[in-house]
Formats: C-alpha cells, structure tokens, sequence
C-alpha cells in the first residue's frame, strides 16, 4: 500500500470515528488486529455491539468505496468479530456489521449503511 493510500485510510477512519461518534455510537477500539487481519473500529450502540469496516476513496473511478467489500472481505470479517468476541467480554450484546463509506475528492461525503451484512 502506497503511502499516499494510507494517509487517506487513516483520515477515513478518523473522520468515521467522530461521525460515529456525533451519531452516539461509544468507539470501544479502533484497529483491532489478530493474525486473521483487522477490524477498522468497534463500536457500541445500545445493546448492539457494531464491528464498523470504513471504505474511503478519493476517485470514483474505481465505483463506490461500499462497493469495494467482497464477499471474502465479509467472511474475513465475520470471523475476525468471532475471534474479537472470544477474547472480550461482550457476551450479552446482539452483533452488528455496519460500513462506513467516505467519498473524499473537495467535499467528504459520508455514506453509514447499517447492519450491512
């Protein structure tokens, strides 16, 4: 990953952050890692614990940053909330996946589909 790309990532994910955060949701971590990969942010709403994947994209010559998520990228994702379930205390809460896309070229857009998948 260029570096460029990941100054972008990263400005993604903080501007998901406080959106997130103006929306209510409590940030629990950012950047969860296991040797399975990482989860972007960790969220909780309610009784919803929300494993958030933040897409940010500067052109959309590559389509939409939503439309960026594999069916791969959701089972990797699935599996790193099971390994991030077993390792924290988070048993009675419902789970949800949400996206978080961001459009960056002048004005940032922010497109937050919950219970993605």
């Amino acid at each position: 990953m260029t570096m460029l790309r990941r100054r972008l990532g990263i400005r993604g994910e903080n501007i998901a952050a406080e959106y997130l955060k103006r929306k209510g949701l409590q940030i629990i971590e950012r950047n969860f890692k296991c040797r399975l990969g990482e989860i972007d942010i960790i969220a909780r709403e309610g009784n919803y614990l929300v494993f958030v994947e933040v897409r940010t994209r500067s052109s959309a010559s590559c389509g939409l940053p939503q439309e960026s998520i594999t069916a791969a990228k959701i089972k990797k994702l699935r599996r790193l909330a099971q390994v991030y379930l077993a390792l924290r205390p988070y048993k009675n809460l419902d789970v949800r996946f949400d996206v978080v896309a961001l459009y960056c070229a002048g004005e940032t857009t922010i497109t937050h589909i919950e219970n993605a998948f």
